[in-house]
């Protein structure tokens, strides 16, 4: 008995490094995650979201490196591509219905239907997230996935509105060989090269990618 509790590792959160508490033992992320999952969809919807103010940054400043002007909802071309891409079909929508799809059928429910323009299906998508967010921390076993992929596309609408520039990025090695790049706000990556999934914490301790492999 002894010998099995000192090998005995307590479980952690497969979202970040913390360990689970006495509470939250078997779910796949802490409490803590899941509340940053909720406060990133909360950013997203209504006329006052992220999602609503890129419609005001899809015309180019004055100048090349000029501040971003608010116009009205239907600016004239040239349009801003990454605002646009963001907004279109295959940008955060896309990102959010895909995962609400995934989270069906491993609940065994029914297709999700889209219904509405995009403003209406994006409000749409983040109430049923949110309202099964509970569940998906609890026993989805890729939340961490999700929430990477969610504070991505939050932080990239951020980009956009706040006009600040791209987050240059950094080569990291992984020990299987693999170069990730990453950035200073990356909450987390997952290998490509031999699928271990890297907190924000342990990302940051991998050593700099030489020159070559990167």
């Amino acid at each position: 008995m002894h010998d099995n509790l000192d090998t005995y590792e307590w479980p952690v959160c497969r979202s970040c490094p913390r360990q689970l508490r006495q509470d939250e033992l078997g779910r796949q992320a802490c409490r803590c995650c899941q509340d940053r999952a909720d406060e990133a969809l909360r950013q997203l919807p209504g006329p006052d979201g992220l999602y609503a103010q890129l419609a005001t940054r899809l015309t180019p400043g004055r100048g090349g490196d000029g501040p971003v002007v608010a116009v009205s909802r239907t600016p004239p071309l040239p349009l801003r591509l990454e605002p646009l891409s963001l907004m279109a079909r295959g940008g955060v929508i896309t990102v959010l219905q895909s995962w609400l799809i995934d989270w069906h059928e491993l609940l065994g429910w029914r297709h999700p239907r889209w219904q509405g323009d995009l403003q209406q299906q994006l409000d749409d998508v983040v109430h049923r997230l949110r309202v099964n967010l509970e569940w998906a921390a609890s026993s989805h076993p890729a939340f961490d996935a999700f929430l990477i992929e969610l504070t991505t596309q939050v932080r990239q609408c951020e980009r956009q509105i706040t006009g600040e520039r791209k987050e240059r990025p950094i080569a990291v090695a992984c020990p299987c060989g693999a170069t990730l790049r990453i950035t200073v706000s990356t909450p987390g990556v997952r290998c490509y090269g031999c699928s271990t999934q890297y907190a924000r914490a342990e990302v940051f301790d991998l050593p700099l990618a030489t020159r070559n492999a990167a």
